[in-house]
């Protein structure tokens, strides 16, 4: 991945580049802001937000401990709901909308139509960011959800170049959101449905792509592991080999010649830290960092270099230059999956 992308104008910076840190727990939290996170995203732990992993995310009594230390520090929570309710279970989503006003969120993300109408009118003065699972992608999309919803912020998907995101920015007053570090999904935010498939658990109304329940790790007599995903398998590893988290998109499959292949995508990291300065330029309001599903030690290392970074671009836009210990920070950090610049840079 080369380091030699830049806009070639210097553009009026935005008064403030906000940093979004990923927050699945309370030790991860603190990590974010200690390491220079502006605001940190999170959900409940339930059904009503997108990382609805065992173990992950937050009880009320962990959230209230929780907004207390991020207040102590002047920082701002963002409070995801950003799940799809069904036919019979709106109450949930509606109920978690009014906790997360109760507790004092400083935005919360939203994705469904319904909770959206729910939200604005319910509480006509919060603070409401689209979330990335609504998929919103041209302006016209994000001009409606402005004009209906009041919207504050909308946080694109991973589908788009920098020349599409600054003539979002140009046609639209909402703050730009955009992913820079970790994980990349092949498909658009809320439309994938191949867990569904697998699984009969749908991503977008139970908030886990490939749900732990259904995954199964197996020790094979000759030392392979095989990695299953309800029944499917979905990689087959020799000792020492890494896999990512098993999800079909990044499954192994058997190919028409016989050998196996990533068949839909090769395991890849997100960082546009080498394009930083084109995302500032072209509007972006927040760069933010996936994985409410990592480790503190993942989510400290990757917003302290994200904030390093910011900083230095602020301090000298003329003289930014990628620092080899950013780079190998990162790279520590993905484990070995290559690194890429997704959809922002133009093949």
């Amino acid at each position: 991945m080369g380091a030699g992308f830049f806009a070639k104008t210097l553009l009026p910076m935005p008064e403030k580049v906000e940093i979004v840190a990923p927050a699945g727990n309370l030790a991860s939290l603190k990590a974010a802001i200690e390491n220079g996170a502006d605001t940190v995203y999170l959900g409940f732990n339930d059904a009503t937000n997108a990382r609805n992993f065992e173990g992950l995310n937050f009880t009320p009594g962990e959230l209230s401990n929780a907004i207390s230390f991020v207040r102590s520090k002047g920082k701002k929570i963002y409070l995801a709901v950003n799940t799809f309710p069904q036919r019979d279970n709106f109450s949930k989503w509606r109920d978690s909308v009014d906790r997360a006003v109760r507790i004092g969120a400083d935005a919360l993300i939203l994705a469904d139509l319904g909770v959206l109408s729910y939200a604005r009118k319910r509480y006509p003065d919060i603070n409401i960011h689209l979330s990335v699972q609504a998929s919103s992608s041209n302006y016209e999309s994000i001009n409606f959800y402005k004009k209906h919803f009041r919207i504050k912020r909308v946080i694109l998907p991973r589908v788009l170049t920098i020349g599409e995101i600054k003539e979002l920015h140009e046609k639209t007053d909402c703050e730009l959101e955009v992913f820079v570090l970790g994980g990349l999904c092949i498909n658009v935010e809320g439309r994938c449905f191949l867990s569904s498939f697998t699984t009969g658990a749908s991503t977008n109304s139970e908030g886990a792509c490939s749900p732990s329940r259904f995954v199964r790790f197996e020790n094979t007599p000759d030392g392979r592991l095989t990695i299953s995903l309800n029944n499917v398998l979905l990689n087959e590893l020799k000792k020492g080999e890494q896999s990512p988290y098993p999800t079909c998109c990044k499954g192994r499959y058997l190919m028409p010649d016989g050998k196996t292949s990533y068949a839909m995508e090769d395991p890849e990291s997100l960082n546009a830290l080498p394009i930083l300065p084109s995302l500032i330029e072209a509007g972006v309001s927040a760069l933010k960092i996936e994985g409410r599903q990592r480790t503190k030690s993942y989510v400290g290392a990757v917003t302290r270099v994200l904030r390093e970074a910011v900083d230095s671009y602020r301090g000298d836009r003329d003289g930014f230059k990628l620092k080899d210990a950013w780079t190998q920070r990162v790279i520590e950090t993905f484990e070995g999956t290559n690194q890429t610049f997704g959809c922002y840079v133009e093949k």
